[in-house]
């Protein structure tokens, strides 16, 4: 299965980005609107700032993951979304 098929990546390396990414955890890859990005080896996440960036492909190892898993992912991340949201009003 290609990268543009995998939707979720675990993170292996988070050498000089250790305020960015956690060790082991999961993050949704989004699709990004650029072709070049796959090319260049990258993958747009939201990061542990809330925001999207763009990281090398090098730092996950790509996963696919049972429906009931992706899921639960997006439950909680629909969720965490909502509160953060909630929070600036």
């Amino acid at each position: 299965m290609n990268q543009s098929t995998k939707k979720f990546a675990l993170c292996v390396d988070n050498k000089d980005y250790e305020a960015s990414l956690v060790l082991w955890k999961i993050y949704r890859i989004l699709t990004d609107p650029d072709p070049r990005t796959v090319k260049d080896g990258l993958i747009r996440i939201v990061d542990e700032s809330g925001e999207d960036y763009l990281y090398h492909r090098s730092h996950f190892i790509l996963v696919d993951l049972p429906a009931s898993a992706r899921k639960k992912i997006r439950a909680f991340q629909n969720c965490a979304v909502r509160q953060d949201t909630s929070r600036l009003r």
